[in-house]
């Protein structure tokens, strides 16, 4: 398979097909409608010289929370996966019969299309944070008692 073109983050992204990923407030790994949407990477669109234009390409990576995100460079289609296989799976059935690029950028991204990943994504995700916000208070908790104990 031919090397895809790596993005570039020291220009400005560049218009064409590529869209760049967006940073969002911790939730469900995708915007919800009405979010403000920073840019966090920006990517240049594929060398036609390496990838020509008709082949579909997916950019597939990590967001902030964790999950892997498969979004195809035009900005079409997108999901939000609990594992690398499944994003990468999800790239080649949306790319049939032909098959796809698939581009792994070095900085995480956010989905900035409606999931249609992983439904279990969101739940998860929000288990996640209640976790560790609980570890957090029981951190603190145990922080002012070992405190308390070597004061007194």
């Amino acid at each position: 398979m031919a090397a895809i073109a790596c993005p570039d983050f020291s220009q400005p992204n560049a218009p064409g097909r590529s869209t760049p990923p967006v940073e969002r407030e911790h939730r469900s790994g995708m915007l919800l409608a009405g979010e403000a949407a920073t840019v966090t990477a920006r990517f240049q669109p594929l060398d036609p010289g390496i990838v020509n234009e008709a082949i579909p390409a997916f950019f597939i990576g990590r967001n902030m929370e964790g999950f892997w995100v498969a979004r195809d460079v035009k900005g079409q289609i997108g999901g939000i996966f609990l594992l690398e296989s499944s994003a990468v799976s999800f790239a080649r059935r949306n790319s049939r019969p032909a098959g796809c690029a698939t581009i792994f950028p070095p900085e995480r991204f956010e989905l900035d299309l409606e999931n249609e990943g992983n439904p279990l994504v969101e739940p998860v995700g929000s288990l996640m944070r209640l976790v560790r916000r609980s570890w957090q208070r029981v951190a603190a908790s145990i922080g002012k008692l070992t405190k308390r104990s070597c004061a007194g």
